[in-house]
């Protein structure tokens, strides 16, 4: 596991975006995965502007995103979908096609979850994935006590996770109580993994992770099993 400690977020953004725009550059038709939340924001944000400044190109990459709630319309503002659309995709070429974002608002979740997992297996499987962490340790929405040979699957989210949440919502009653994920197996499967951590919220997490121990309990821990993971890290 690499640690790359920066001053701030922007470092943190920039340092990302140029680990991105290499990987890209390098194989354009790159496998990608994706987060969302407020971290990989900044991310997005260095990538759009390196797309207008003709520095890379998204037309052969194929993206596959983390995590969605589940009942939540794809229209809607707080979803994943809208989420990755207005902070990525409606400002590159990436073509719509090969943009992957599970399904929430399905009649049957595990057929979808099956779905979704035969998809990225079908791809070759995700060349670099890009990850960030929750203040329980989670990683996409695989929370405390999740297997760590989980495939894509319906989880019931903590209430930490919720409350974490709750700020994109008017308020926490509104945050769905259950999500499709991408599972621990699934991630660790990834040629690469990006794991961007910042906020000063998160120095718990980040003495455990650093602490080396492995535990479900604290899902992140896996990555130290993982051959390829750079971490980027604020607490700014």
């Amino acid at each position: 596991m690499k640690w790359i400690d920066v001053l701030n977020y922007k470092e943190l953004s920039e340092e990302a975006a140029k680990i991105i725009k290499e990987r890209i550059n390098n194989s354009p038709n790159l496998t990608i995965g994706l987060a969302t939340g407020s971290t990989p924001i900044g991310l997005y944000e260095e990538l759009i502007k390196a797309y207008k400044h003709g520095e890379l190109s998204f037309s052969g990459v194929t993206s596959y995103n983390l995590d969605e709630y589940i009942g939540i319309d794809i229209n809607s503002p707080q979803s994943y979908y809208q989420f990755m659309f207005q902070n990525l995709f409606n400002h590159v070429d990436i073509q719509k096609e090969k943009v992957h974002i599970p399904n929430g608002n399905t009649t049957d979740l595990q057929v979808e979850c099956a779905q979704y997992e035969k998809l990225i297996k079908n791809s070759g499987g995700i060349d670099i994935q890009v990850l960030g962490i929750g203040n329980n340790g989670h990683i996409a929405f695989n929370e405390p006590g999740t297997s760590f040979d989980a495939k894509t699957h319906v989880v019931k989210l903590d209430d930490s996770t919720i409350a974490a949440n709750a700020r994109f919502f008017n308020n926490k009653d509104e945050v769905p109580v259950q999500a499709i994920t991408m599972g621990i197996g699934t991630i660790m499967k990834s040629k690469e993994i990006l794991l961007l951590i910042s906020g000063k919220g998160k120095q718990e997490a980040i003495e455990k992770l650093k602490s080396g121990v492995v535990t479900e309990d604290f899902p992140a821990s896996i990555l130290h099993k993982h051959p390829n993971v750079t971490v980027i890290i604020t607490n700014n």
